[in-house]
């Protein structure tokens, strides 16, 4: 894990700028950050607090995924960037000390995760090596989300269906392009079908909807929107304030553009082994697709709290990954931020007339989450049994059923891979005590 003095630069550059929205409560990274921060931009909730929650829902990931995930593949992501920056800059009093302070976790992340990188590999027992067995459960398993997602919403024969396509695609491209990242044409057709079955839902129901009008003369009444009056006026209040700050997002979509085309850093899992391995292409396909889960959900919350996500709709990382160079992506990452924030409130409309669409982003989450945790689970298993065998197993599979067993103090998502970490030190230490003797590199 070694950086150029530009990208350096540039993961400083961008943590400042994180940390400095933060501060303004102009944009967060956690999407469960973003619903109090209405409270504090109305005076009803102290920074302190606001700050308080961010904390206690980021640290879990920070180092339970973002730092292992960073180790296991020589590439930054924004748990481990991003997260931090929240807090740092929910809790900064003032802006120019929220920028300094992001800088300086960048800062602590470029150099410091270096070496601890460099210090791990030379241990008795090198943890970090082991960790990059995860890569083939996470990009294989996460594959299936949309098989998922498609049963969930559409039933056992429809997700059967969208099984059988995927797992010929992925034979196909095995056997045709066996150097290619055979997963990325299965999801786009799994996403594709997905998309297909809502729209057809939501335009049958649409239909029904209008011939049952029709034969009853219904009248319409003045009430029907009352309910929705206050919740329109609430996202009109919050895409006014958003636009009111375009500038600034242009300026961090330039950032996170710049950032994601530098290739030391992923949007997601994923992305971040294929990033690694150089499968740029694939890794934007990935990354795409994983955005499409999000988009409704940052939508809302955007516009009900009137503080954006500070990667957008992260439809900014794949447009990063792809174009070759510093000015490219500036140019296009401010743009892509410009037109999400200038349609924020035709996409919160469109979202509204389309409620088995929404339904369906609900469904790729849980079903994203889900692959990622067996994914996880089962690659940190490997990766402690390529450390120490059965030894390695009883000690990460006994701390993740611990961390299950006591209500989960750390997320699931994040339990396994912090699990591996925690058992590298204590293999160390049983080397060094000379309990354990460690397999020959």
């Amino acid at each position: 894990m070694t950086f150029t003095l530009g990208q350096q630069l540039t993961v400083i550059a961008v943590c400042a700028l994180t940390a400095y929205v933060a501060q303004r409560a102009v944009a967060v990274f956690n999407d469960g950050v973003r619903p109090f921060l209405l409270d504090f931009v109305r005076g009803r909730s102290t920074r302190g607090a606001v700050a308080t929650v961010s904390f206690g829902l980021s640290a879990g990931f920070v180092f339970g995924l973002g730092a292992p995930l960073a180790l296991a593949t020589g590439v930054l992501n924004p748990w481990l960037l991003f997260l931090p920056t929240d807090v740092l800059g929910l809790l900064s009093p003032k802006r120019w000390l929220a920028a300094l302070s992001g800088a300086a976790w960048g800062a602590v992340v470029v150099f410091g995760l270096a070496g601890a990188n460099r210090l791990a590999h030379k241990l008795p027992v090198d943890f970090v090596t082991a960790m990059q067995q995860m890569a083939t459960p996470i990009l294989y398993l996460f594959t299936l989300f949309p098989v998922l997602a498609v049963t969930r919403q559409f039933g056992r024969l429809s997700g059967a269906v969208c099984g059988v396509i995927e797992l010929a695609l992925v034979v196909t491209a095995l056997k045709l392009w066996p150097k290619a990242f055979p997963g990325s044409v299965a999801m786009a057709a799994g996403v594709l079908l997905l998309t297909g079955l809502a729209v057809h839902r939501d335009l049958v129901q649409r239909r029904r909807a209008d011939r049952g009008r029709a034969a009853t003369k219904q009248e319409p009444r003045a009430d029907r929107n009352s309910d929705a009056a206050p919740m329109t006026g609430l996202f009109r209040a919050g895409a006014t304030r958003l636009r009111a700050h375009l500038a600034l997002f242009m300026l961090l979509g330039a950032g996170m553009c710049l950032l994601a085309s530098t290739h030391v850093y992923a949007g997601g899992e994923a992305g971040a082994f294929l990033i690694a391995d150089g499968r740029y292409g694939a890794a934007a396909q990935v990354d795409f697709y994983r955005a499409l889960g999000f988009i409704p959900l940052i939508a809302t919350t955007a516009l009900a709290s009137g503080a954006y996500g500070v990667a957008g709709f992260t439809l900014v990382h794949p447009v990063g990954y792809l174009l070759p160079g510093p000015w490219p992506a500036a140019a296009a990452g401010a743009a892509t931020l410009a037109a999400e924030v200038t349609a924020l409130s035709w996409a919160g409309r469109a979202l509204g007339g389309l409620p088995s669409v929404r339904d369906s982003s609900e469904h790729l989450r849980c079903a994203i989450a889900q692959t990622l945790d067996l994914a996880l689970l089962f690659g940190s298993l490997t990766a402690a049994n390529a450390m120490a065998g059965g030894l390695g197993i009883l000690l990460a599979g006994g701390l993740y059923l611990s961390n299950e067993a006591m209500g989960r103090p750390v997320a699931r998502m994040a339990a396994a891979p912090a699990a591996v970490i925690s058992a590298g030190v204590v293999l160390n230490v049983l080397s060094w005590l000379h309990l354990f003797t460690p397999a020959p590199r």
